[in-house]
């Protein structure tokens, strides 16, 4: 009787598309967090210029208004687009400040919100 040593051409194929769809999904997972690195890092930035915008209104001692009011910054290279508002609350000596931050003044949706109370002097 004459045993042959070896693999199959049919095992063969099962190996490589074992090790071809672990490739894939790695390629998968390595593109997710690429992509999520990017967007935490776009949240991060939007969150310090929304704290900066709160900042500077609390500095210069300004009452929110309530018209909304924009303005397109430039940070860490990037524009962004930031807006804020005054909102009445059930004290009229305490305002809401609400404050969002876009990239761009056209995007429906903002990557970062902050809601902040002043309190008027």
């Amino acid at each position: 009787m004459n045993k042959q040593k070896g693999m199959t051409l049919l095992e063969v194929l099962v190996a490589l598309a074992i090790f071809a769809l672990a490739g894939l999904t790695l390629l998968q997972t390595t593109a997710q967090q690429a992509r999520n690195a990017g967007m935490m890092k776009e949240k991060m930035l939007a969150s310090w210029l929304a704290d900066n915008q709160q900042v500077r209104l609390h500095l210069n001692k300004l009452w929110p208004e309530k018209s909304a009011t924009g303005a397109s910054v430039t940070y860490a290279g990037e524009e962004w687009y930031l807006s804020w508002q005054g909102v009445d609350t059930e004290l009229s000596q305490l305002r809401a400040l609400d404050i969002e931050v876009r990239r761009h003044k056209q995007d429906a949706a903002a990557i970062f919100s902050l809601r902040s109370y002043v309190v008027h002097e």
